[in-house]
């Protein structure tokens, strides 16, 4: 077990470094680019063509950063995450499909949902700064393996931020855990209002 884990990181290293090469050249960012919009029309379903997601309690993954969405990828793969349709796709992809659609993805235009409340969106703003800007930036842009926050649905946002908020610390890594723990229903509605409008 310990040396397929070994391996898997080993794998995972050298995957990562390929995708921050690709990023770094025009010409195979595009070939990479055009590789995954070959094969991204199961995840379109779901996630929008272009990345803008079709459902509100299904994330958005345009403009998100690459090295995340393959990293979650890999999570969804080896059962870190769960979710019966994104844990079979990732496990049904070869690697360098994934490395492909993350970067696919990471090319698309995010647009932000309209509809908040204003009211509820300033003071998730004001929750925003407080707790979530050292991690995910000032404008919830994110960074490298931190996702971008800007733009993705409420009812999405919701959700993640209450299943962080039950999980038990000791048997979680993700900062998220504590983070959420210290939300109220209250600040967690409103955060997520003030991100879908971003």
């Amino acid at each position: 077990m310990a040396a397929a884990t070994q391996l898997h990181a080993a794998t995972t290293d050298e995957a990562m470094r390929q995708l921050e090469a690709i990023m770094a050249d025009d010409q195979r960012r595009q070939a990479s680019y055009d590789a995954g919009h070959e094969r991204i029309r199961f995840c379109g379903y779901c996630h929008g063509e272009d990345g803008n997601s079709k459902r509100d309690f299904i994330p958005n993954l345009a403009a998100q950063h690459p090295q995340y969405l393959f990293e979650q990828f890999e999570k969804f793969g080896d059962g870190r995450r769960e979710d019966h349709v994104m844990s079979t796709l990732a496990r049904a992809l070869s690697l360098q499909e994934r490395i492909d659609i993350a970067v696919y993805y990471s090319q698309q235009t995010a647009r932000p949902r309209e509809g908040a409340d204003p009211v509820k969106a300033a003071a998730g703003q004001r929750i925003f700064q407080s707790y979530c800007f050292s991690c995910h930036g000032a404008d919830a842009q994110g960074v490298s393996n931190m996702p971008r926050l800007a733009g993705q649905p409420a009812q999405y946002v919701e959700t993640a931020l209450k299943r962080f908020r039950q999980m038990d610390p000791a048997a979680s890594t993700s900062p998220m855990v504590g983070v959420a723990r210290g939300l109220k229903d209250q600040d967690i509605a409103a955060v997520a209002a003030y991100l879908q409008g971003r």
